[in-house]
């Protein structure tokens, strides 16, 4: 079965090798941010021979097509999620690494309010909190 992921590259006509394809489908499958180790982790245990430098090329390639996007969450790690859905923002549990997604109205009118004030169309944004949890 074609992944998200693979379906999009189709689109964009980039050469789906077979190690593509399965890093596709572990990008596609994933629940969670991974990074390049954990998506290596993942696409080795169904072909043992992809080497860690091809899931790096790969991920590259992917976020150049704009098919994936890459975080750096100040863990010193760059982490991947698929480009597409719907809009969310990002809360990193500073203890333990954590990535929640939310969404939150009140948040996206005001970013609009503030850009309108300073007299620019707000086009894109990227919002990261930082945070642990109380006690």
């Amino acid at each position: 079965m074609t992944s998200i992921l693979e379906k999009k590259c189709i689109e964009r006509g980039l050469r789906m090798t077979d190690q593509r394809r399965i890093i596709a489908k572990v990008l596609s499958d994933a629940n969670d941010h991974p990074d390049a180790e954990e998506v290596y982790a993942r696409a080795t245990a169904i072909d043992p021979k992809i080497s860690l430098a091809t899931v790096y090329r790969t991920v590259r390639l992917f976020d150049e097509a704009g098919i994936i996007e890459t975080h750096d969450f100040r863990d010193g790690r760059a982490r991947y999620e698929l480009a597409e859905g719907e809009h969310h923002d990002h809360l990193i549990d500073v203890q333990t690494g954590d990535v929640i997604e939310f969404v939150d109205e009140e948040i996206e009118r005001l970013q609009e309010k503030i850009a309108e004030k300073l007299g620019y169309e707000l086009v894109d944004h990227r919002m990261e909190l930082y945070g642990r949890k109380k006690k």
